[in-house]
């Protein structure tokens, strides 16, 4: 028997052949927003971009990063209520793109909200989370609208790749 999608999953079906290629460097996930879900995203995300040339140190960064992120949907985006959070994975020119999207509240001054220690919540929160993903980071967009929800991209090339044109996700074709 089988078991039906979550409504929210039933639009992410198979890619068609032609295109399997390029979805080797992507994974989606989605998940409820619950605190005992940031470890596993954080752990997601980083053995997903172990397939770059990442340092250690590197990736722990990159999981401070998505740690805050993650963190920020479970704490501010969905108060008095339960939402999903989708992580978007894939690898684009031996460059990691992660964004983490929700559906919540939004964020009404996204400006001031990225000063370092600036909460909404400072009985519980340092208000640094966009400080530690800026720094942990090469890139952070962050696009956010009251009532529409938030969406984080952060961008991250290993340092390695930085000086070196390949990467293991791009092997030499000789």
């Amino acid at each position: 028997m089988d078991t039906p999608l979550h409504p929210r999953l039933e639009s992410w079906t198979q890619p068609p052949a032609a295109q399997a290629d390029a979805c080797v460097h992507q994974v989606r996930m989605e998940f409820p927003a619950f605190s005992e879900n940031v470890g596993f995203g954080r752990t997601a995300v980083a053995m997903f971009a172990s397939r770059l040339d990442f340092t250690l140190d590197e990736l722990e960064e990159l999981k401070i990063a998505v740690s805050e992120a993650l963190s920020n949907c479970v704490l501010h985006a969905y108060p008095n209520q339960v939402g999903w959070i989708r992580v978007f994975m894939h690898i684009e020119n031996g460059e990691l793109v992660v964004a983490v999207v929700d559906d919540g509240v939004g964020i009404h001054d996204l400006e001031k909200m990225r000063e370092a220690g600036v909460t909404t919540r400072p009985e519980d929160c340092m208000g640094l989370g966009f400080t530690f993903m800026a720094e942990y980071t090469d890139q952070l967009e962050v696009e956010s609208a009251p009532g529409r929800g938030t969406r984080v991209v952060m961008r991250k090339r290993p340092a390695a790749a930085q000086s070196s044109p390949q990467t293991r996700s791009e092997p030499d074709e000789t």
